[in-house]
């Protein structure tokens, strides 16, 4: 199966279940076949924990499925709830490890800003170097290992907001959005997060997932491109409205996003357009604004398009 088939068998299964949102369905994919987390930040009951499950249910085989783990935040979580623990054997007198959830392809951050800072910060290696410390004994993952986190946006009794450290190890920060008119009859007729998801069959494997997330590393991105990444990741440093710009690990992160973006897109090359779209979700959660009451969308999306109107046409299919 080549890599446009998968895309298109992940998006149309996807889209089975959460209805009306290509467009988040494609972000959101793209951060996948990056190797990048996910954090979706909307309100109650739009299907944020769904899509998770949707996406753990599409890939998979007879033989082999993907683990998922759903972790669901609460204050008086512990941080070995979410990493594991070493636990004494007394017969063998020897410590064994009992792992984690986050021991798992796809985990599931249920309302992460519900548990401390401590806590939180469980998650720190893992979704960075994909590996948990414990002791002096490391544990790995497997492969494909991805986090989807969810929060709401509009209560603030009882949350934690995550810290800028945390929020710099997702690759996107994403929204829903409500459904429109067509698609909410949908759901109504269907209930597919019932009915819908309990029938949901496999579309991929495991390897051929694998095999497209190869393909979008190989993406091609001309240089001038890559330069202009730069430059936005620069110019989030010294505009005057930030206090605090986006790091290196967003650029990275940048470059990557837009690669897969151009894969799902069933490109074999990047373009500007694809700047544009994946600047404001990789960016606007990593910044600070002097004035907190002000959203940094905005002025992301200036900075971006002011950045692309400099660029000199090129065709991003040619390498020269």
């Amino acid at each position: 199966m080549n890599a446009e088939n998968a895309v298109c068998l992940l998006l149309e299964g996807a889209g089975r279940i959460i209805k009306g949102k290509r467009e988040f369905l494609e972000l959101l994919l793209a951060s996948v076949f990056a190797g990048g987390h996910v954090l979706i930040d909307d309100f109650p009951g739009l299907g944020k924990t769904t899509v998770a499950k949707t996406i753990a249910k599409l890939i998979g085989s007879e033989k082999k499925g993907l683990v998922f783990k759903r972790i669901q935040f609460t204050p008086d979580l512990l941080p070995y709830d979410i990493t594991g623990v070493d636990v004494y054997d007394p017969e063998s007198r020897t410590f064994r490890f009992i792992p984690g959830p986050v021991l798992a392809n796809i985990v599931l951050a249920d309302e992460i800003n519900r548990t401390t800072p401590k806590v939180q910060s469980a998650l720190l290696e893992v979704m960075a170097e994909r590996q948990v410390t414990i002791g002096q004994d490391t544990h790995k993952p497997p492969e494909p290992f991805f986090v989807i986190a969810t929060q709401n946006p509009i209560e603030t009794e009882g949350t934690f907001p995550l810290p800028a450290a945390q929020l710099d190890r997702f690759m996107m920060k994403l929204s829903m959005g409500y459904p429109d008119r067509e698609a909410e009859l949908a759901v109504i007729e269907e209930n597919p997060a019932e009915i819908g998801l309990l029938n949901l069959e496999p579309v991929i494997s495991p390897e051929c997932f694998l095999a497209v997330k190869k393909n979008a590393d190989n993406i091609f991105c001309h240089q001038s491109l890559k330069e202009t990444i730069a430059d936005i990741i620069r110019d989030t440093r010294i505009h005057k409205e930030f206090s605090l710009g986006a790091s290196p690990r967003a650029c990275l992160h940048f470059l990557a996003a837009v690669r897969a973006y151009a894969l799902i897109k069933g490109r074999e090359y990047v373009i500007d357009e694809d700047l544009a779209a994946l600047a404001t979700p990789v960016l606007a959660h990593r910044v600070k604004l002097r004035d907190p009451r002000v959203s940094p969308e905005k002025f992301i999306r200036e900075i971006c398009l002011a950045r692309l109107e400099k660029l000199e046409k090129i065709d991003g299919s040619k390498t020269g």
